[in-house]
């Protein structure tokens, strides 16, 4: 059996507070983006076996696709095996979500694949305790995420976005950005409505990362291409996530190529 994970760009990023569990509440808008990793599941007696050719990626607990079948058998009390090969393409540690779009592929494909008949929301529950991107890839659809990102709400149908990434090539850790961040200077407000994208131009007034200036201040050179990504016609820019990967987003197709 083989899925898809599909990476994802976080349009709009406010930090709310930080909880007592350690966790931060946000307010985000999701979208799901057309850069995926490829995922290969066999049945096997006993035992998980994960591959990741051609990556330094661990194989064992440290690898979130692991924790994921781990989590997902001792949940239903699944007594089998299973062997997965995860051909990679989401840069790793890039605010892209791939690790955790990875998780979210897992538990959906061995569900079916072992006929397990989990629902959707204990899915996302069993998600939740992995990462907090991991219930926005099981919902599937573009969202407006608060909480710790696992409250997610449908957002109205999007204007298509034809857009470009660049991944400075180098990664981020989340828990070093959010560690940097300072509270005191984001915008605090105890709730967010969902924003509506009419047009285009909906979107790109709403663009906005509270995490943006904390990565760049860590790597100026993103500022950079930032810039350049404006200066080649974006008509808005912006980093994704905790970074580093930045996007920016274009009248049409043409002007992207």
């Amino acid at each position: 059996m083989r899925s898809q994970a599909p990476a994802k760009i976080n349009l709009l990023l406010r930090i709310l507070r930080k909880r007592p569990d350690g966790y931060h509440d946000l307010a985000s808008v999701m979208q799901q983006i057309s850069i995926y990793d490829e995922l290969t599941y066999s049945l096997r007696p006993e035992g998980i076996v994960l591959h990741c050719p051609g990556t330094d990626l661990p194989v064992n607990e440290d690898n979130l696709v692991y924790r994921a079948t781990r989590a997902l058998f001792n949940f239903t009390g699944y007594k089998g095996g299973v062997e997965i090969i995860l051909d990679k393409k989401i840069p790793s540690a890039a605010g892209l979500g791939g690790g955790s779009s990875d998780a979210a592929a897992t538990l959906m494909a061995l569900n079916d694949l072992c006929s397990l008949n989990v629902s959707q929301a204990d899915l996302m529950q069993i998600g939740a305790k992995l990462g907090a991107d991991v219930p926005f890839f099981i919902f599937g659809r573009n969202a407006f995420a608060t909480g710790i990102g696992d409250e997610l709400q449908v957002l109205p149908e999007m204007p298509k976005l034809n857009m470009i990434l660049i991944n400075p090539a180098f990664p981020l850790s989340t828990k070093t950005v959010y560690e940097g961040l300072n509270l005191t200077l984001t915008k605090n407000k105890n709730n967010y409505s969902i924003p509506r994208f009419y047009a285009l131009g909906d979107v790109i007034r709403e663009l906005h990362n509270d995490l943006e200036s904390v990565s760049i201040q860590m790597h100026p050179e993103l500022n950079d291409f930032k810039r350049m990504l404006v200066k080649e016609g974006a008509l808005g820019a912006l980093m994704s996530g905790s970074g580093p990967t930045l996007f920016g987003i274009f009248k049409d197709e043409k002007k992207a190529k």
